[in-house]
């Protein structure tokens, strides 16, 4: 994927911990399609099934299918959790409708449905219409809507993105959020300016400013992201620093991430992300950056086909940051290829309060489809 395109890189760690406290506990995205998936004839339909255990979660079951039929790509979760007599019951269900209206136009429509009481209830409609422009310029407006009271939509947010180019080597992308006013209808929230531009050897420099507006309309900075990311054949890396305003209306670095990336001569793939933050668990701060995480990713496949995903998350302990980082969470993703799908278990051990690693999380996944269980090494998604 060209590095223009992407989006910025996430802490792994971050994205873990939520997926466990949550009670969607499932390693399937809706769109879990890749681009050698699809038949000859534009046609593809799969189907997956995901058991999740965990000791501090409630145990769900997550069932996912993807059609695809011309034109039109149909993705649908459902969510099962198990209720008090012992019996799984429906939780949550999404449903997105992709549809290409033509060569440069897609419209999404995504649904989200929440169930109570053996009743089903649409919480939020997101409709999306992304539509390409010459010279590579994009326009995206996505809309989202939930019920009032009533059970009548009504609109919430709004957002529009506008990409274009503004050199060979350059883009921008300005991306402004409606929210309603006290006023009645929409007026702007927020909005987000970032300039993209590609240097000599496959280097990425980008900056992306947040601003919000202040009591008299104006647009006042909140946040900078300055990111450059480099490639050199199978090698990568990438820095992002984060500044933010402080209470004098200044600016100042708060955090910075660097990744490296590498595949051996075998094919195994290495994935290391520092993060570094004034922050520091239990302790105040000194005005310095301190490294507060590591999270390090493996990737193999061995000689049957099984795809072994490992990640290793270090962190300072809070309140000693001079103790340096300990080890607090391991994973283990395995894809089991077969000859009518695909198997994934993911395994996670979590560092208790007694210091000690224990398993607190096994989701199973089932499908016929093995491009729906596939695991990427992580952070999947790079700084722009």
């Amino acid at each position: 994927m060209d590095p223009l395109k992407t989006s910025n890189g996430r802490r792994l760690s971050q994205i873990l911990l939520v997926t466990i406290s949550a009670c969607i506990c499932s390693s399937l995205p809706l769109s879990a399609q890749t681009a050698d998936s699809q038949s000859a004839d534009g046609n593809k339909t799969w189907t997956s099934t995901t058991e999740s255990q965990s000791d501090n979660v409630n145990p769900t079951r997550t069932t996912g299918s993807h059609s695809q039929s011309g034109n039109r790509t149909v993705d649908k979760q459902s969510v099962q959790r198990r209720g008090l007599d012992g019996s799984f019951e429906p939780f949550q269900d999404v449903e997105k409708e992709s549809v290409q209206v033509n060569a440069a136009t897609v419209r999404t429509i995504t649904r989200t449905y929440g169930w109570a009481n053996g009743t089903r209830t649409l919480l939020q409609v997101i409709e999306e219409e992304k539509q390409g422009l010459p010279r590579d310029e994009s326009k995206v407006v996505r809309a989202t809507s939930s019920p009032d009271v009533n059970g009548n939509l009504q609109l919430v947010q709004r957002e529009i993105e506008e990409t274009k180019k503004t050199a060979n080597d350059a883009e921008e992308t300005k991306t402004t959020v409606l929210r309603p006013s006290v006023n009645g209808g929409l007026s702007p929230a927020m909005q987000v300016q970032e300039r993209r531009t590609r240097g000599a050897n496959d280097t990425v420099e980008s900056k992306k400013t947040t601003l919000f507006p202040d009591g008299s309309g104006n647009w006042q900075v909140s946040e900078t992201r300055q990111a450059t990311t480099r490639q050199e054949g199978k090698s990568s890396s990438s820095e992002e620093r984060v500044s933010r305003v402080d209470f004098d209306g200044k600016l100042h670095e708060v955090s910075r991430s660097v990744s490296k990336a590498s595949e051996g001569v075998s094919g195994e793939k290495r994935n290391t992300l520092e993060t570094y933050s004034v922050d520091i668990p239990g302790s105040a701060r000194d005005g310095s950056l301190h490294l507060i995480e590591r999270a390090t990713t493996t990737q193999r496949t061995n000689s049957t086909g099984e795809q072994i995903t490992e990640q290793q998350v270090e962190q300072s302990k809070p309140g000693d940051p001079s103790a340096g980082l300990r080890v607090t969470t391991l994973t283990t993703d395995t894809v089991r290829p077969k000859e009518s799908g695909a198997q994934a278990t993911r395994t996670v051990q979590m560092r208790d309060v007694n210091g000690s690693l224990g398993v607190v999380f096994v989701d199973t996944t089932k499908s016929d489809d093995v491009h729906a269980v596939q695991v990427q090494i992580a952070p999947s998604e790079k700084p722009k």
